[in-house]
């Protein structure tokens, strides 16, 4: 291969703006498919199994795409095919997700059928499912494009200009509609918000494709006669590249329960935990619209604090990314989580609303961190022509911990349950606590991982 150039400022912009987009859209689908989902009669295990949409194909999709983009031979590259073709099929379910009760009656109404009352809440699964697939189309490919075009010594760097695309995308996406509120006393509806998101992660994906150029892949002569992907060997190259990359994994693993109970339920958290409305997925529309206001606040509380959460990994971000290049990234990294651990315990135990807003920004250190020095980590191992599909198995261990968070953890809360006025409640922060453990174990974890650029 020829050495690569140095990325400068301007093309790490470029790089990481089609990330931007992703995770735009990515936030959208955190804050807004709780309520859309809970509102067409999901209750809090049928929202967990709903989520399994991320990890199930973040396990599937992930590792045959980033195998695929390692041999795509396209004169548009090998990654970018993948980063604008699932941007533009992630718009179009966007669009469709908080139109599922609309969609479904007008095919009823026009084919002349009796539409079951839970049809909406099966589309809008299915709209779950086809977005986070695409969205784990574009992602996979994107990591892997970091040592495809940046030098080995600016990966760090790059992956911390990811980490700030998230952080900002994260803000934007979550801080709009609360700020339209509070400036001029309009409140974006939902469906607009997913538009919104739609356009970001189309417009972000193309803008990067476009300015960022790949050289194009010729495959050597004894990979032109391997055709199919082997998985399992695949699998099994992965973990001899070092003793370390298990642990690496098993770190990863541990993170992603912690980060995921978190990402999953905060919005149910602050509308059924902080704002105190009962659970609405089985009650009648009269008892639904005597809360609409409280789901309301509560929903755009929840945007503050996943706009203040991402702001802090924003900032944070490139910070992140120069004190791993001087103390090592396994130091920073459990610092990082840690501080993360902490925030949820607080949370767990403290429900007013300006200290969970605080804490929700204290767990922001954490998710810069996650965002970047995991892959940092691993791609000192990574050898060349192997980038997809080593990104690809390792995803595994971020969408296969989401599994237990998806099915246990929302089993427990489901059957955590307790009378309230209007029906019944559950107790949500019970989430954090588990979130917290695992950061614990994974932050353990961490300590054991040796540093093979420094030798410790």
């Amino acid at each position: 291969m020829e050495e690569l150039k140095k990325f400068n400022t301007a093309k790490f912009l470029s790089f990481a703006l089609g990330f931007f987009g992703l995770q735009f859209a990515w936030q959208m689908r955190i804050i807004l498919s709780g309520p859309v989902t809970e509102n067409l009669g999901a209750s809090p295990f049928i929202f967990g199994l709903i989520w399994l949409a991320g990890p199930f194909t973040g396990m599937v999709v992930q590792p045959i795409i980033g195998a695929l983009s390692d041999k795509t031979t396209s004169r548009f590259g090998r990654r970018r095919p993948y980063l604008l073709g699932g941007a533009l099929l992630s718009a179009l379910a966007l669009w469709a997700l908080p139109n599922s009760e609309i969609i479904t009656n007008t095919i009823g109404s026009t084919l002349g059928l009796n539409i079951h009352p839970l049809a909406a809440l099966c589309f809008a699964a299915v709209m779950i499912w086809i977005l986070d697939a695409c969205v784990n189309i574009a992602q996979g490919p994107y990591r892997a494009l970091v040592p495809d075009v940046v030098p080995q010594e600016q990966h760090s760097v790059a992956n911390s200009y990811i980490s700030l695309a998230i952080g900002l995308g994260s803000v934007v996406a979550a801080g709009t509609a609360p700020f339209l509120k509070w400036a001029f006393n309009y409140q974006m509806s939902i469906n607009a918000q997913f538009v919104m998101a739609a356009l970001a992660f189309t417009l972000g994906m193309a803008w990067t494709c476009i300015f960022i150029k790949e050289k194009k892949y010729e495959p050597k002569q004894e990979e032109e006669k391997t055709e199919k992907i082997n998985f399992i060997q695949s699998l099994k190259d992965f973990f001899a590249l070092s003793p370390e990359v298990g642990k690496i994994c098993w770190m990863q693993f541990f993170t992603w329960i912690g980060n995921m109970c978190m990402m999953i339920y905060f919005t149910q958290y602050a509308i059924h935990t902080v704002y105190g409305v009962p659970d609405l997925s089985g009650v009648n529309e009269v008892i639904k619209s005597s809360y609409d206001s409280a789901v309301l606040a509560g929903t755009n509380f929840s945007s503050i604090c996943f706009a203040i959460f991402n702001l802090v990994c924003f900032v944070v971000a490139i910070p992140i990314g120069v004190l791993s290049v001087k103390f090592g990234n396994k130091k920073v990294h459990i610092i990082s989580m840690i501080s993360m651990a902490l925030a949820f315990l607080g949370m767990a135990f403290c429900h007013e609303p300006k200290f969970v807003a605080v804490l929700m920004g204290l767990s922001g250190l954490g998710w810069a961190s996650i965002c970047a020095l995991p892959f940092a980590m691993l791609s000192q191992y990574i050898k060349p022509g192997t980038e997809g599909s080593v990104m690809g198995i390792f995803n595994i261990f971020i969408a296969g911990p989401q599994v237990f968070v998806c099915t246990l953890v929302s089993w427990f809360i489901n059957k955590c349950s307790f009378e309230v006025f209007d029906g019944v409640n559950y107790h949500w922060e019970y989430t954090f606590i588990v979130g917290a453990i695992c950061l614990i174990a994974a932050s353990l974890i961490a300590a054991r991982v040796k540093d093979k650029i420094q030798g410790i």
